[in-house]
């Protein structure tokens, strides 16, 4: 009898239980648990139906991914179907919490599937650059028709239990799984209901099969999307088989594109975004025991574009916000963009219209920093000045009740000195948020010297409930990924300086998988904001200098390094820029050259890895994959190249250095130099993933 799997009849049904904490994955021991159970009851002629569900959280939450990659032991999750589907006995799933990837799977091999309403069924392989590979890409088409299968597949969301019925994936929804299901089997049983065996029925397809356009056009818009990724793709491809090929040969063929997939970069890069993502969660450092204050308010101080969509992110997670300003109007304002936000979110159909209400109610306007009141954590989105933001703190000190969580929305000051004009550094924490906030997914915590663990653990709930992936970072200038960015800049801008096309780097860019070129981003953030910089430091940067003073001031103006159409935020090739940047360089004497787009990338990451090395030495970030997770989920790093630093593990550290110190001689920069900790590591032939402080 096996630990994780546990049998008990109730008359002439048997009960079959997966209880594997935390989530009922498909691990070898339960694998090997439901062949035996399986087996067992087959030859047990006092049992004339099975009933299986999970334990705990969940039916079953998918495979084990720790084990993708190792040698399999057997059985096989085929196995495990083919056992189910070929039973003589009616087996039903009873589903409650998640039925993912494998989990649904299995449900699929199974006769019946009874689910509860609020359970979540779906096949999220796509979203570890893979497909479903036990049959899913076969029997979900079978089970909700093509069209939707291509959806779920190759998008990878889930349906709830009330969206599984509507959609024939299930036949009934209960309030309680064993219970329902059992009902369902002893209903099943006196009504001589024939055993549904998703492989032997193709009634789903014959509309698919008779106008392929019902498979085309769901195939297109789901692949709409996916730029760069193979898995979407695949995906599709292995949906269009269960139209056109016999379902065993379509299965062989699922399984080979699955391996293929595996074997593939862009999944070990997914996967390695699975396993960061859920590392980064834990904090480092953080002491044994320690639980998070309470939250049952945020405040939130400034209505503008960040404050706004931070209540929004709050409000999502049906957090209540008082949303502060300093007077009336701008208060207004930001109330007002809110709820337009809302409503053409609702309109495109993202959202429910009674959620509009919901949320919008959860958003309370206040006038004055004493108007904190009651709120367990607070959050300051003023403008990006350290006089400014000491001066919101000092005022926080007075206002803000004993215990509150103090936290600052900076994207580059130090948080030590903004603690400073409080009386109570230890309740002051870094919450930079990323444009637009109710969207954008990082929330980097910045751990200040005084910073209390309890506020640190705070800090993080709170960005989990506004739905956004916490990485704790320390301070310094621009922290992870204002800082790696701040490098990258600073290498675009020199080749810009050599006469390289900005146009040309961005393209370089996006090619590589970025959502948006270093210019292109320049221009939507504003040239003149640099601009002013500059003129209050008495610097110069004469290209940039002669956009600003030509009013090229970026999208706000239609022109910038680009122009712009009329109510388009495409980029269009200005040649007054090129002719602008040639004459900006005749003037100063500097020799225009040519690079391709081999070294530009080069030119454009390197530094930046560099840099993240530099960071990881500094303890700044705690682990390589924090680095990754920053980038990915706060500047659109593309998911199929895993992070900054599983990036150079892949090109190779040895590489890197070399690139590097190439680079570093032919332009006498200094800071192109390789780091210490990425040239040790080069040097040890390791690779970032085997570093450890």
């Amino acid at each position: 009898m096996s630990d994780v799997i546990r049998t008990d009849l109730r008359g002439d049904i048997a009960i079959v239980r997966i209880d594997s904490p935390p989530v009922n994955a498909l691990g070898h021991a339960v694998r090997a648990g439901l062949a035996e159970a399986l087996g067992r009851l087959a030859s047990d002629d006092s049992v004339r139906a099975i009933v299986l569900v999970g334990e705990g959280r969940g039916f079953i939450s998918g495979a084990d991914i720790r084990e993708f990659g190792r040698p399999a032991q057997a059985p096989s999750l085929d196995v495990v179907i083919d056992a189910l589907e070929n039973s003589a006995k009616p087996v039903v799933a009873g589903i409650h919490g998640v039925a993912l990837g494998g989990g649904l799977e299995v449900a699929l091999a199974c006769h019946f599937r009874v689910s509860t309403a609020g359970a979540r069924l779906g096949l999220p392989e796509v979203t570890l650059g893979l497909l479903p590979g036990a049959g899913g890409t076969q029997r979900l088409p079978r089970a909700v028709g093509p069209a939707l299968a291509v959806k779920m597949i190759a998008g990878g969301a889930p349906l709830s239990g009330e969206q599984a019925l509507a959609a024939g994936l299930i036949d009934e929804v209960v309030a309680d799984p064993t219970a329902g299901a059992e009902a369902f089997a002893r209903r099943a049983l006196a009504e001589g209901r024939s055993l549904r065996r998703l492989r032997d029925d193709d009634s789903r397809l014959a509309a698919a099969r008779a106008d392929r356009s019902i498979f085309t056009d769901a195939a297109t818009a789901a692949t709409a999307r996916n730029r760069g990724l193979d898995a979407p793709r695949a995906c599709v491809e292995a949906v269009g088989w269960a139209l056109d090929l016999p379902f065993d040969e379509a299965l062989v063929k699922e399984r080979e594109a699955f391996q293929r997939l595996m074997k593939g970069d862009q999944s070990k890069a997914q996967r390695h975004v699975f396993f960061a993502e859920r590392e980064a969660a834990k904090i480092a450092g953080l002491p044994e025991g320690v639980r998070p204050r309470p939250l049952n308010r945020v405040a939130i101080i400034g209505a503008g574009t960040m404050g706004g969509g931070i209540a929004m992110a709050f409000a999502n997670g049906g957090v209540p916000v008082t949303l502060i300003e300093l007077s009336e109007a701008p208060l207004k304002r930001g109330l007002e963009v809110i709820r337009k936000n809302y409503e053409a979110s609702a309109a495109r159909g993202g959202l429910a219209a009674e959620a509009v209400e919901a949320r919008t109610k959860l958003i309370e306007g206040a006038v004055g920093i004493d108007k904190v009141g009651e709120a367990d954590l607070v959050i300051e989105a003023v403008f990006e000045t350290m006089a400014v933001k000491k001066e919101v703190f000092a005022q926080l000190d007075a206002a803000a009740k004993a215990g509150a969580v103090l936290a600052t929305n900076t994207s580059y000051l130090d948080v030590d000195e903004i603690a400073s004009a409080t009386s109570r550094p230890q309740d002051v924490v870094g919450m930079h948020f990323f444009s637009p906030a109710n969207v954008m997914k990082l929330c980097e915590i910045v751990r200040g010297a005084k910073t209390a663990p309890d506020v640190l653990a705070t800090a993080a709930v709170a960005a989990r409930k506004a739905a956004k992936a916490p990485v704790v970072v320390g301070v310094c200038f621009g922290f992870v990924g204002n800082r790696m960015l701040g490098v990258r800049g600073q290498q675009a801008s020199k080749l810009m300086y050599q006469g390289v096309a900005p146009q040309q780097m961005d393209g370089v860019l996006t090619g590589f998988g970025m959502p948006m070129g270093h210019f292109a981003m320049a221009d939507l953030a504003g040239l003149d904001v640099a601009w002013r910089s500059r003129q209050d430091h008495g610097e110069s940067a004469p290209i940039e200098d002669a956009l600003c003073e030509a009013g090229r001031l970026g999208q706000k103006t239609g022109k910038g390094f680009y122009q712009y159409a009329a109510g388009s935020r495409a980029p269009l090739v200005d040649p007054e820029v090129e002719t602008l940047i040639r004459q900006t360089m005749e003037r100063l004497g500097l020799p225009m050259r040519q690079a391709d787009d081999a070294e530009i990338l080069e030119r454009l990451v390197y530094p930046m890895i560099n840099e993240g090395a530099k960071i990881l030495e500094e303890g700044i970030a705690a682990r390589p994959g924090d680095i990754d997770v920053v980038w990915l989920f706060g500047y659109g790093w593309p998911v199929f190249r895993g992070g900054p630093m599983f990036y150079a593990d892949q090109v190779g550290l040895k590489t890197i250095v070399e690139r590097l110190a190439h680079y570093a001689a032919a332009d006498g920069d200094t800071s192109l130099e390789p780091a210490p900790l990425l040239a040790r590591l080069a040097d040890q032939g390791k690779t970032f993933a085997d570093w450890r402080p």
